[in-house]
């Protein structure tokens, strides 16, 4: 299929930008959701505004004790960045991990955040980092915790007018450790489920465990019972085995053809006790 006619601008700064998406325009990034979405014509919007030649959007900086990545910052450029392989693994080695080397040469860190995509592997890697996602609209900006930014399937905070712009992650402390360990669809290279560990142990003691789910459900989420059961625990195989089969306590599984919601589960529990096991071997 081919999709329904539409206009397209490429604004040249992101004033200009803000000001055509405040009037209704659709912005378009990497277009590796929107442009399939468009050809399916299970979206028509009536006038494009290709962002993604705007280079004021594309970075990745340290900058006051925190680490700033423009929405325009590929996937391959959020992989192979030597800052965040030193202050940030588990974002590079999150995206190291999604579709193919197409998809990351081509998708864009702000587009996959704006799509909201259930199985999309960024937002259990957000979770766990507590990261604040920047929202921005001629009107001006406002950063939204990742606990706050994912709504539901397909939807997030962003209200109309505003378009996500940054990623703003904190520097990581000593002694803690990451991971990301995902079961794939093997076609497309999504999660059917994907755990994002992120974890501090001090003087024998876990100090700190945040766990990022995606995959499981219509939405991603912090597995808060997992990570209160870890808190104060040494991280003995029993322990972790007992939180990561709280990974998914009250939520409710999805099921499609890749995966029964009992299935899933299942899954979820394991790659949790994985992300885990190899997060604490990195907590040094």
């Amino acid at each position: 299929m081919i999709p329904n006619t539409f206009d397209y601008t490429a604004p040249a700064t992101l004033k200009n930008a803000l000001a055509l998406i405040g009037e209704g325009g659709k912005p378009l990034a990497g277009g590796m959701s929107l442009i399939p979405m468009m050809k399916l014509r299970l979206a028509s919007p009536k006038h494009l505004i290709d962002v993604g030649r705007i280079a004021e959007l594309n970075y990745i900086r340290e900058q006051d004790g925190k680490l700033h990545i423009g929405a325009n910052a590929t996937h391959y450029d959020v992989e192979s960045s030597s800052l965040l392989q030193g202050k940030c693994p588990l974002l590079a080695e999150t995206a190291a991990r999604i579709g193919d080397i197409q998809v990351r040469n081509r998708g864009t860190l702000g587009g996959s955040v704006a799509h909201a995509d259930p199985s999309a592997d960024y937002p259990a890697a957000l979770q766990a980092l507590e990261a604040g996602i920047t929202l921005m609209s001629a009107s001006g900006a406002r950063t939204v915790p990742a606990a706050d930014f994912f709504v539901d399937t397909f939807t997030t905070a962003l209200e109309p007018g505003e378009l996500v712009t940054e990623v703003v992650v904190p520097i990581e402390a000593g002694l803690t450790g990451t991971s990301y360990q995902k079961f794939l669809q093997s076609a497309s290279g999504f999660a059917v489920v994907g755990i994002a560990a992120r974890v501090r142990r001090e003087a024998g003691k876990i100090t700190l465990a945040r766990i990022g789910v995606t995959g499981v459900s219509g939405i991603s989420y912090r597995a808060i019972k997992t990570e209160q059961a870890l808190e104060g625990k040494a991280g003995t195989d029993a322990e972790i085995a007992a939180a990561a089969a709280l990974v998914a306590d009250g939520v409710e599984a999805s099921a499609d053809l890749h995966a029964s919601a009992v299935y899933r589960l299942h899954l979820a529990s394991n790659y949790a006790a994985r992300a885990i096991r190899a997060a604490l071997s990195r907590s040094v």
